[in-house]
């Protein structure tokens, strides 16, 4: 004889008035009034959980200075993550305010050792709350390839992102920002770094950059 029992799920229409009922607390799933489910995607969700952070280089009026060709183990922003902890880096912007130099280059790479020095840079928390839990990896910013980090070798630095401009031309530098959004995010963990590289030929271009990544505790996805 079959079994025709059935298992019934409803949720709860609430679009007007947040609900926040605390930690531990049993609460309806969400519905749309058609009675389609709402989930938030993962990246949003970090951000609400304030686990999202940026690591800045300029400001206003005042770019910092590229290296003068790129070099190994040199680099202008990195993020490190400690032992016991992992770090997602998800986005990255290189603002070129002024295009001087030749054979511009530019890299996103991650090495599994972690950063040796350049001027610490307190991550900044993209929940934008004042009472947010600070983050618990080191960050550094540096012009003219200040972050020194691990010699750069094929079998274990990777290559996460890159763009150059293959024309020795000088100030008609045609691109002038370039952004990372990885389709399949990198994770670095337990001494790890992930670093920025701005580099031309002759002279550093200047810049504004932006690298934003999500910290987790590495147990929490091991």
């Amino acid at each position: 004889m079959s079994d025709t029992s059935t298992i019934q799920m409803q949720g709860e229409v609430n679009y007007k008035s947040p609900r926040a009922f605390g930690e531990g607390k049993y609460i309806n799933w969400k519905l749309s009034k058609r009675g389609e489910p709402v989930v938030i995607d993962w990246y949003t969700e970090m951000v609400l959980e304030g686990r999202a952070y940026q690591v800045k280089a300029g400001t206003i009026t005042t770019p910092l200075v590229g290296d003068v060709v790129i070099t190994n183990s040199a680099a202008e922003m990195s993020v490190d993550a400690g032992q016991g902890l992992a770090v997602i880096p998800v986005y990255c912007n290189i603002s070129v305010r002024l295009g001087t130099g030749t054979l511009h280059e530019y890299a996103i790479k991650s090495a599994d050792v972690a950063s040796s020095s350049g001027t610490v840079f307190v991550p900044l928390l993209l929940l934008g709350d004042t009472n947010g839990t600070a983050a618990v990896g080191t960050a550094r910013v540096s012009a003219a390839g200040g972050v020194a980090v691990t010699d750069e070798l094929a079998t274990t630095t990777r290559r996460l992102w890159s763009a150059s401009n293959p024309v020795a031309a000088g100030a008609g530098h045609e691109l002038t920002t370039h952004n990372y959004e990885p389709r399949m995010p990198h994770l670095i963990a337990n001494d790890a770094c992930c670093y920025v590289q701005i580099a031309a030929t002759g002279t550093g271009p200047s810049y504004y950059a932006t690298l934003d990544f999500i910290e987790l505790l590495w147990v929490s996805i091991s």
